[in-house]
């Protein structure tokens, strides 16, 4: 991996290129010191990744007794926003504590789960909170189910007015031509309606809680701890092998969306923060080669900026 920091942005490039994205991506070390981004205070559609400020209010709440992770709830079969896991799966009633419904939040990116919690918490908290940690660039306006509403609406036509196909970029079966153009048009497809972040508020914020400052540092350990348990071995986690710790969020949409935000933990303090929102230029919903893109301009990004790291404490030491 070439950790040349004079060649990194090119090499991002190139990167993107070869999978045919575009990029807006935020890399940090956890103290702020070194940073690298392109395009790091463009408003972004967050996808999935809004979900960490849900977590944490989640469990901030719960630190503060307001709600108990232990509580169980049932989610009866008819209660069910669209999604391809956990209990958005599921076709009988389920029964879990709210512990487990946030985990199923983060480690498999269960919707159904996430529209439960957030009502339970309230997404005017979820926003209190983000604004009172100086996070004034992200915006929760909606749940899962609104986002997809949205989204679907901006796509729809009076002749394609039912769904063809859930796990494809264009669900509608519109003509090619009709389904771009929905797409360059959508407002919440290109960040100007629905959740929307920027990938350096989004570091910020993982840095804020990774530091115990976003909540009390119950809450953050909590949220730290559920993120390390996400099952995405596509994304992030593809940018090393067994090594360091990487904890993470993804985020799938319509028109292309792939995100990733996340921390990579190489101990004795050596810790980035990492926000990649990533389009694929064909609004593919399934596309490996973007998915590996993230690993790849993650390890870019972070090699460079431990590279520099290293060079200053020699300079440093030598000074």
């Amino acid at each position: 991996m070439n950790t040349n920091p004079l060649r990194t942005p090119a090499a991002i490039a190139d990167v993107c290129d070869d999978a045919n994205a575009t990029v807006a991506f935020h890399v940090r070390s956890l103290d702020g010191s070194f940073e690298l981004g392109s395009a790091a205070d463009a408003r972004s559609v967050t996808a999935s990744t809004y979900k960490v400020p849900v977590m944490l209010e989640v469990a901030a709440q719960a630190s503060e007794g307001r709600i108990q992770l232990a509580d169980r709830i049932k989610v009866p079969a008819d209660k069910r926003t669209l999604g391809p896991s956990g209990i958005s799966a599921m076709t009988d009633d389920v029964e879990v504590s709210i512990r487990d419904l946030a985990l199923l939040m983060m480690q498999v990116s269960d919707n159904t789960a996430t529209d439960i919690l957030q009502e339970m918490v309230g997404t005017e908290n979820i926003m209190n909170r983000l604004r009172s940690l100086g996070l004034n660039s992200t915006n929760i306006t909606t749940d899962c189910e609104g986002i997809i509403s949205l989204a679907l609406q901006e796509l729809s036509t009076e002749r394609y007015s039912t769904l063809q196909n859930t796990s494809t970029g264009n669900p509608f079966g519109l003509p090619e031509d009709e389904f771009v153009a929905a797409i360059a048009t959508g407002e919440s497809l290109n960040a100007r309606g629905g959740n929307t972040s920027t990938p350096r508020e989004m570091t910020e914020l993982l840095s804020l809680i990774w530091t115990d400052k976003a909540a009390d540092a119950e809450a953050c350990a909590e949220v730290r701890r559920v993120m390390g348990l996400q099952f995405a071995p596509h994304r992030l986690s593809s940018a090393y092998g067994d090594g360091p710790t990487i904890s993470g969020k993804t985020g799938t949409f319509l028109g292309g969306v792939r995100n990733e935000v996340g921390v990579v933990d190489f101990g004795d303090g050596d810790v980035y923060v990492v926000a990649i929102f990533l389009r694929d230029k064909n609004n593919n919903m399934r596309n490996s080669k973007v998915d590996a893109a993230i690993g790849k301009i993650a390890a870019l990004a972070i090699d460079s900026l431990r590279h520099e790291k290293r060079d200053a404490a020699a300079s440093a030491a030598t000074a």
